[in-house]
């Protein structure tokens, strides 16, 4: 299977539009066809459904779409390690969700760096799922993740626990004294889901089932200037709000009367752990 012709594939479920994935990949509209008609061949089934104004995936096309992605990195990272295994001893590849790298990890690739001058290290930032599935496919060899990894042939260890707080702008004097479960409903909720597991459904669950927020993002550290530039709350975790708690920008929200749970982060690799 061409590479050339999934990474096609992936362009062109993330612009939707022939012109401007042609555009993108500086090629003829006609390649872009061409190559989408010779993979759909190949495997056996339509990924793309076409309309006269948009394009968008089929069930298979989005089941075929996180193959097509592992299959391209799989082929960059094998050939940066033939370009960089006679230039460093060795190379640690690391996987990491972002706030468990802006929280947690940063002082230990640091402090592995100063005492292994001769080692590369590359760090991917992702999310919790792909990371595990990269590291079952020899992408990485460590992962730090939300989610733990029980599986045969790798160690999986509690690497980091968090607290979980109700944070807002100290611009405003919004439940100063507190807020209840029951009027979280009600409030301008900024939703992150940035965890999975117990965390995840535990903010999940204090709102209405298919609860629409009126503002939502899968990361946290680009949460906060919403935050701070609105009257709207947040979980997140402690540890990611600290410098502005500090700072006096953000504050807590008491909880009245409900408790959240701790957020528990896992290092996991095949063998021997690096930090």
């Amino acid at each position: 299977m061409d590479t050339e012709t999934l990474r096609t594939f992936v362009a062109l479920s993330s612009y939707r539009n022939y012109t401007k994935t042609a555009d993108a990949l500086f090629v003829a509209q006609s390649t872009v066809t061409n190559r989408i008609l010779e993979l759909e061949k190949e495997v056996g089934h339509p990924l793309l459904a076409r309309t006269k104004r948009s394009v968008t995936l089929t069930p298979e096309g989005e089941l075929f779409l996180s193959y097509a992605k592992r299959i391209i990195e799989m082929e960059e990272t094998s050939i940066r390690e033939l370009n960089t295994m006679h230039k460093y001893q060795k190379t640690y590849r690391i996987g990491t969700t972002n706030t468990i790298y802006e929280c947690h990890l940063v002082p230990h690739i640091q402090s592995y760096m100063q005492a292994n001058p001769g080692h590369a290290v590359k760090v991917t930032i992702g999310h919790s799922q792909d990371l595990l599935m990269g590291i079952q496919d020899k992408l990485y060899d460590v992962v730090y993740t939300f989610l733990p990894l029980q599986k045969s042939g790798y160690d999986c260890v509690p690497f980091a626990t968090d607290n979980l707080i109700l944070v807002t702008s100290t611009a405003h004097d919004l439940y100063a004294d507190g807020i209840r479960k029951e009027d979280l409903a009600s409030s301008d909720y900024l939703f992150c889901n940035f965890a999975l597991q117990e965390v995840g459904a535990f903010i999940r669950e204090l709102f209405p089932p298919h609860f629409r927020f009126g503002f939502e993002i899968d990361n946290g550290t680009k949460l906060i200037p919403y935050l701070l530039q609105s009257e709207g709350i947040s979980f997140l975790p402690e540890s990611l709000v600290f410098p502005y708690l500090e700072a006096g920008t953000l504050r807590t929200i008491p909880l009245l009367n409900f408790a959240p749970p701790k957020i528990q982060s896992y290092m996991i690799c095949k063998s021997t752990q690096f930090f």
